[in-house]
C-alpha cells in the first residue's frame, strides 16, 4: 500500500506546485454541450456517511472557486475497471450489455470484502481528489482478473490503453474556468490534505455506461453487483 501513498504524495507535490504558480490546466470540455465522449465503466460508490464527509470539503472549496465544477454526491465514484474508454466512436448500440456483465459476475466469484479508507486528498495539475487506500489486495486482484476475462472473451475493451489503473481515488473537484486563487486553493488542500472522510465496505459495484464526468443525467446502469 506504500506504494500507493507514493504515488498520491508526488501527484500532490507535483500538481500543488502547478497549480500555486497558475501552470493548471483548465478542462474545456466541462461546458461543451455536445460533449459525446461516452464509455463503460465498473464503479465503486462510497457510502452516504462518506459523502456526507466529503461535502464538507467541497463547501470550502465552492466558497474559494465558486465558478469551478464540483462534483453533486450522486457523481462521486471510485473507478473499478475502465472497460471502454470514453471516446466519441462509442455507442451502447455496439455491445451487448449482457456480455460484460456475464465477464464480471465471472470474475467476481470468491471475491472478498473490498474495504476502502478515504484519507486525504490529492491533485492533478486540472482536479482534486479525494485519497482511497483499499485495505488489501483484494480490488487489485479484482482488477487483475477482469484484465484477463476481458482480454480472453474477445470482447470489445479499451482496457489498461490509457494507463493502468491502480489507483482508488474520486475526483471532486475539476478546473473549468481560470482560478480566482490558487494559493488560496492550496491553502485548503493542505488543510485537508490528511483529513480522514471515513472508511467503507463496497457492499457492490456498478457497471454504467457513462460520459467523461460520470454526470448522472447521461449515465446508464448496466448491472449492479452485490458483494458478499
Amino acid at each position: 500500500m506504500s506504494n500507493l501513498t507514493e504515488h498520491y504524495n508526488q501527484l500532490y507535490k507535483t500538481s500543488s506546485e502547478a497549480i500555486s504558480t497558475g501552470k493548471y490546466a483548465i478542462d474545456a470540455e466541462l461546458k461543451n454541450e455536445s460533449d459525446s465522449r461516452f464509455g463503460i465503466t465498473l464503479l465503486i460508490r462510497p457510502n452516504d456517511e462518506i459523502k456526507a464527509n466529503i461535502q464538507t470539503l467541497i463547501n470550502e472549496l465552492k466558497k474559494a472557486e465558486p465558478e469551478q465544477y464540483f462534483y453533486p454526491d450522486s457523481d462521486i465514484h471510485i473507478t473499478v475497471m475502465s472497460i471502454i474508454s470514453c471516446s466519441e466512436n462509442f455507442t451502447l448500440n455496439q455491445i451487448s450489455p449482457n456480455e460484460y456483465i456475464e465477464v464480471i459476475c465471472r470474475s467476481l466469484v470468491n471475491v472478498d470484502k473490498i474495504k476502502i479508507h478515504f484519507k486525504g486528498i490529492t491533485a492533478s495539475p486540472s482536479a482534486l481528489m479525494i485519497q482511497g487506500f483499499p485495505s488489501d489486495e483484494t480490488l487489485n486482484n479484482l482488477r487483475n482478473r477482469l484484465r484477463e476475462n476481458f482480454k480472453n472473451s474477445g470482447l470489445q475493451q479499451s482496457i489498461d490503453s490509457r494507463y493502468t489503473i491502480s489507483a482508488a481515488h474520486s475526483t471532486i473537484m475539476r478546473f473549468q474556468e481560470k482560478l480566482q486563487n490558487p494559493k488560496k486553493l492550496i491553502e485548503i488542500a493542505e488543510k485537508f490534505r490528511d483529513y480522514d472522510f471515513g472508511e467503507f465496505d463496497v457492499k457492490n459495484l456498478e457497471l454504467v455506461y457513462n460520459d467523461w464526468y460520470q454526470r448522472t443525467n447521461t449515465t446508464k446502469v448496466l448491472g449492479d453487483f452485490g458483494l458478499r
